[in-house]
């Protein structure tokens, strides 16, 4: 794509301008504010619209005025197009009046369909067109600034990825959305399996044999119960009797026996409980004693003579205090070992790195040196072809030594022969029918002659005077035989000719070919010549630069050892500190264990004591409870004399199980009644959900046939989803390897500088500079000038990956650079103009740069100069006039 034209017509500061923008490099000059970066803006708005501007449309149309017109020519995919705008300031606001596009294949109007179809054009929005090809003012440190994941998605959709993240997430969007409809039919699923394994569980058709059969054993049971009934009752009425005459004594007897009991129980709970506490006081006492013991050794080790808590506890906080002294040491020398060790790592890796490059360049200049070689060959059979071909070419052309015309015109001489044989072949076949004609009026006339008639007129022979017309037609016929022949012998001559003709026809387009193809071998004899000489140059090239890292890795293992030795010193240091240090420790976790046992042992004591005091206060009230259980023994002596157990207990059983049998048979008579009635009903009930049974099968069968299909349905859109994830994932670390490299090839041509190794771009877009001792920077790390270049680069090399990306389909919008050299001294200026010239040889068709420094001007292809006047704060473009420059 390429700007060709661009009108203004009250444009903010712009009362009226024509430009007229050409291929190669253009530098907008002028001084500052006077409306060099307007004129970007114009061709930014013309394209995209309201969406490009900071503010909104007000800040368009010029001060004092009513409307403003803007108008931009471009050149796209050899296509010419032209877009107007018309905004009009009305009441408090400015709207697009009027905009067009007109295109090669018609007009699109309307701002919001102009706007789309730039955009689709392009195959970028204002955001992409920012991010990409227009370096706005003071947004030279934008990528830079911007996070790792903004940086990712500036790319991304620069790079048409986002697409297909918009892609996996409708498909994503498509997946979750067949999940909830297959999530309701599984809902749906489950539930009818429950209901039918429910039902099944219930076993409806062996319930309904059983309901049959236990309607018959209804009937049998009531009878048999209402014959016992009335025996039960009689044997209840006899054991009542009995029973109330011993109730009362009966009552006593278990008052007392069960007194009894529980004051046994409550003097052996206490005497176990008394055996328990003695064993659990000589516990105490014993790991009292054994804690002692160990508190005395502990002591002795940590140093001590018979120490309390408080002397342990003391002295235990002087060690602490110690020991994190030496930690402390610790802690600063191990992080410089550390660093040392890494930066000996990173030197050896450098150095391996190094020589693995070297060892790969010559590799690399013996393949090239071969391929000259094998394009050496390939020339002198290119030679030897030519000459074979010179031969076959002569021999060729020899056929025409003694042809009757020169070489070159055997075509016309094959067009003559041939037009002069089918000149004969008519004339021989004319003569034919004559002469067929004449012999046919021969025989007609001998035939009439023998039947002695006129050949002529048919009348009698006798007297005619037409006889002798007989001779004559003989004659002709003897004549036009004479020219039949006459014409068949030229005609075998003609087609000599032609056979003749067509073999010298043969002779020049084979030598045509010969010599297209004697061409073709000159062409090959001096591209291989080219390509010989070419690769043995890059050979020596790649040679050279191995010699070059063979030094450079020397020198970083060099570096390597000397960062060994002193790691090996800090290590030792270390070492001494860490022993030091494991030895308080110790020490330390000496003084913890006295204090804990120390401690320990004291409470055991008091622990003792108490369960002591315990034990003796339950020995008294035993001897309590002994004395009343000697009184209640007594009286229940007094009480079995008078009481008959055996009879008791059988009156007992006999009331029991009588009663039992009263209160179970009515209860069962009637539930027998009501069972029979429910019966009746379950049967019709059961048959019932035997129908719902084969029903609910049948719907589940209907729902599992629907949910196989959203089953396949989720598997297809899963699988896509993945496909789009994974191709966008595949598609990013290409574009991202890519990128490192153009970056790398960009900085480096911009940055000669021996600070400086390499560029590393992460797949998550994380960027980093390694310098030539192999430490890693930030890019904020570097300073303002080799930042700005910094992210020049970035942006070049994104343009650059788009233009190889798109592979000429949709040529690229012109690389704008607006105010680049803000943070530039006059060293960094001169790398700058580098990478503006390196661009325009990777076949940048247009670069425009808004600059009003000298150096960039007089590297320019185009100046358009700037000016405002003082008086009206109008711009206007000048051309071929000098406008002074203020630095």
């Amino acid at each position: 794509m390429k700007f060709t034209r661009l009108s203004l017509r009250n444009f903010k500061c712009y009362e009226d301008a024509d430009v007229t923008l050409d291929r190669g490099v253009t530098v907008i000059h002028g001084l500052n504010g006077s409306g060099k970066s307007s004129l970007l803006e114009a061709c930014f708005f013309a394209l995209y619209g309201a969406t490009a501007l900071d503010k909104t449309l007000d800040e368009v149309v010029t001060i004092g005025e009513e409307e403003a017109e803007i108008d931009l020519w471009f050149e796209h995919a050899g296509g010419d197009y032209h877009v107007h705008r018309r905004v009009r300031y009305t009441g408090d606001r400015a709207t697009t009046a009027d905009c067009v596009l007109e295109t090669p294949s018609g007009q699109v109007e309307g701002a919001r369909d102009v706007e789309a179809h730039v955009a689709d054009l392009l195959r970028m929005d204002a955001e992409a067109f920012v991010n990409c090809a227009y370096v706005r003012q003071g947004e030279v440190n934008k990528l830079i600034n911007a996070s790792p994941s903004t940086r990712q998605d500036m790319i991304d959709d620069l790079l048409q990825l986002g697409k297909l993240e918009d892609y996996r997430e409708r498909a994503s969007d498509a997946r979750l959305g067949v999940e909830d409809v297959k999530s309701n039919v599984e809902g749906q699923l489950d539930r009818l399996d429950d209901q039918i394994a429910e039902k099944e569980d219930q076993d409806p058709h062996d319930r309904l044999a059983a309901l049959k059969s236990e309607l018959a054993e209804v009937t049998e049971n009531v009878e048999n119960y209402e014959a016992q009934r009335e025996r039960a009752q009689e044997t209840l009425d006899d054991a009542e009797d009995v029973l109330e005459r011993y109730e009362e004594k009966r009552e006593e007897l278990e008052a007392v026996t069960e007194k009894i009991g529980e004051v046994r129980e409550a003097v052996a709970e206490a005497e176990s409980e008394r055996e328990d506490l003695a064993e659990r006081a000589s516990e105490h006492r014993e790991r009292a004693s054994d804690r002692g013991d160990k508190a005395a050794d502990l002591a002795t080790e940590a140093g001590l003579d018979d120490p309390d808590v408080e002397a342990a506890e003391a002295e235990r906080e002087a060690v602490e205090t110690e020991r994190e002294a030496v930690t402390e040491q610790v802690s600063e020398v191990a992080p410089e070992a550390s660093r040392l060790s890494e930066q000996a790592d990173s030197a050896a890796e450098r150095a391996d790195d190094l020589e693995e490059r070297a060892e790969s360049l010559r590799e690399e200049a013996d393949a090239l040196a071969a391929e000259a070689d094998e394009a050496d060959g390939e020339r002198e059979a290119a030679v030897e072809r030519i000459e074979e071909l010179d031969e076959q070419i002569a021999d060729e052309k020899a056929a025409f030594e003694d042809a009757p015309v020169e070489f070159g015109d055997a075509e016309s001489f094959l067009s003559d022969a041939e037009r002069e044989r089918e000149d004969l072949r008519e004339q021989r076949e004319a003569l034919r029918a004559d002469l067929q004609s004449a012999e046919d009026r021969v025989s007609e006339a001998e035939a009439l002659l023998d039947e002695g008639k006129c050949p002529e007129c048919g009348q009698p022979v006798e007297g005619s005077p037409h006889v002798e017309s007989v001779d004559e037609y003989r004659k002709r016929v003897a004549e036009l035989q004479d020219d039949v022949e006459a014409v068949e012998r030229d005609l075998e001559d003609a087609t000599e000719r032609v056979d003749r003709a067509e073999a010298l026809v043969n002779a020049e387009r084979e030598v045509s070919d010969l010599e297209q193809n004697r061409d073709l071998a000159v062409e090959r004899r001096e591209e291989k010549a080219d390509a010989a000489e070419s690769k043995r140059e890059q050979a020596t090239e790649k040679r050279e630069r191995a010699d070059e890292l063979a030094e450079e890795s020397a020198e970083a293992r060099e570096e390597a050892e000397a960062k060994r030795e002193q790691e090996t010193e800090k290590r030792e240091t270390l070492a001494d500190l860490n022993a030091e240090q494991t030895e308080l420790k110790q020490r330390l976790a000496v003084l913890d264990e006295l204090v804990d046992v120390l401690t320990d042992a004291a409470e055991h004591r008091t622990e003792a004591e108490r369960l002591s005091e315990r034990r003796e206060s339950l020995a008294d009230q035993n001897e309590e409870r002994r004395d009343r259980l000697s009184d209640l023994r007594d009286r229940k002596r007094d009480l079995e004399a008078e009481f008959d157990e055996d009879r008791v207990q059988a009156a007992r059983d006999d009331k029991a199980r009588a009663e039992d049998y009263l209160a179970d048979v009515e209860p069962e008579l009637k539930n027998l009644r009501e069972r029979k009635d429910e019966l009746t009903e379950n049967i019709g009930d059961l048959k019932g959900e035997i129908r719902r049974l084969e029903e609910l099968r049948e719907e589940r069968e209907r729902v599992q046939s629907r949910y196989e299909d959203l089953q396949a349905l989720h598997d297809e859109v899963s699988e896509l989803e993945s496909t789009y994830g994974e191709l966008r994932a595949e598609l990013r670390q290409q574009n991202v390897s890519k990128l490192e490299r153009l970056l790398n090839e960009t900085f480096e041509l911009v940055y000669q500088n021996d600070s400086y190794a390499r560029i590393e771009l992460s797949g998550e877009y994380e960027l980093t500079v390694y310098q030539k001792d192999g430490e890693p920077l930030e890019p904020e790390q570097l300073s303002g000038g080799e930042r700005a270049l910094f992210n020049l680069s970035l942006r070049t090399a994104i343009y650059r990956l788009l233009a190889e990306g798109i592979e000429g389909e949709a040529p690229l919008p012109p690389l704008i650079l607006d105010e680049p050299t803000v943070f530039l001294d006059s060293g960094h200026v001169s790398q700058l103009v580098e990478l503006v010239e390196s661009m325009r040889k990777l076949g940048v068709e247009q670069i425009v740069v808004v600059s009003h420094d000298d150096e960039l001007v007089d590297a320019a292809d185009d100046v358009v100069r700037v000016e405002k006047d003082a008086t009206s704060n109008r711009s206007r473009v000048v051309r071929g006039e000098t406008v002074p420059v203020s630095e």
